[in-house]
């Protein structure tokens, strides 16, 4: 009598375990994308988190990147768990045929999956330059999702595998390269931002300064106060904003990132210098968007102070930024 051979844990439990991972990656992407239509700013306990997500690499199509890994892991849970929902007598040949065809999927969108975020780490070190820890966890997550589709079935055929793998491989890094190399690194246009290898300077604010915004900008220059910031950088754009086109220019600024224009990262990390924008006023740093009359008060001002905007009301059209 031919002995039935024993079903292996990873094998009876693998699609569960892909499900988890899928879950754990779509909430993970859904919060990003979340954080990107908001305009907010992620909780990041490690520097270099906002870079990633304000550059244009964020962004395709018009829509957050993010949106579309949710996406991705969504499909990924779907066809893990789907077929395992099918429990009745009635249901097993559609399971087993469902199981069958899904497994190629899962395996062709682990592998997908993997190359993007492969590429992606890869543009995080030549391009960006930055740490962000949710681009690394999502792209452990991915990895995870390929090599539990690749163990978790005794797979038949692993040449045709193999092949398979490849054809997947050389059209994602095609569509990949397609999509961000299509930029042109030299043009400025009118609602774009288009970023060189270095010296870029800080997009100009949009507003007009006002009588108080130009007094409180003059008092912060002559105390010697300090804006750091970087370039890229939305809420560094959100306090020009709130001082104006003329006043934005009055003040003592340090740039901190390396690729922009006059860069001092040095001064920056001396400065202890942890998010952007900071503030040095008297010895003491502020970091954050500061309010125009919390800047008032931190730097004793006693002039006008009938300010035209705040953090609500300023229009925030800071040009997309293309890499």
């Amino acid at each position: 009598m031919k002995r039935r051979r024993k079903t292996s844990w990873i094998h009876r439990w693998s699609r569960y375990l892909i499900g988890g991972v899928a879950t754990t990656g779509a909430v993970l992407t859904g919060y990003l994308t979340l954080i990107k239509l908001s305009g907010n700013e992620a909780a990041c306990p490690i520097k270099g988190c906002d870079q990633v997500l304000a550059s244009d690499y964020a962004t395709v199509f018009g829509l957050p990147l993010a949106l579309f890994g949710c996406l991705a892991y969504i499909a990924m849970i779907v066809m893990a768990v789907g077929p395992t929902l099918l429990k009745s007598e009635a249901q097993i040949e559609t399971r087993q045929k469902l199981e069958s065809f899904t497994w190629n999927l899962l395996f062709l969108g682990g592998a997908a999956m993997m190359i993007f975020s492969g590429y992606l780490m890869y543009l995080l070190v030549t391009e960006l330059k930055s740490f962000c820890l949710y681009c690394v966890i999502s792209a452990l997550l991915s990895t995870s999702l390929f090599v539990l589709s690749l163990i978790g079935k005794d797979w038949e055929d692993s040449g045709q595998l193999i092949f398979r793998g490849l054809i997947v491989g050389v059209v994602t890094l095609v569509a990949t390269a397609g999509i961000y190399g299509s930029g042109d690194v030299n043009a400025v246009t009118e609602g774009t931002y288009v970023a060189q290898a270095s010296n870029n300077p800080a997009p100009v604010a949009t507003t007009t300064s006002g009588p108080s915004e130009q007094a409180l900008a003059d008092h912060l220059a002559a105390i010697g106060a300090t804006k750091f910031g970087a370039w890229w950088c939305p809420h560094c754009f959100d306090q020009r904003q709130l001082f104006g086109k003329k006043a934005s220019k009055t003040m003592k600024y340090v740039e901190c990132s390396p690729d922009g224009l006059d860069a001092q990262p040095d001064v920056c990390q001396a400065s202890g210098v942890q998010s952007y924008p900071s503030w040095e006023i008297n010895g003491q740093i502020y970091a954050g968007t500061q309010e125009l009359q919390e800047l008032a008060e931190a730097s004793a001002y006693e002039g006008p102070s009938d300010f035209q905007y705040n953090l609500n009301n300023i229009p925030k059209d800071m040009p997309q930024i293309i890499q």
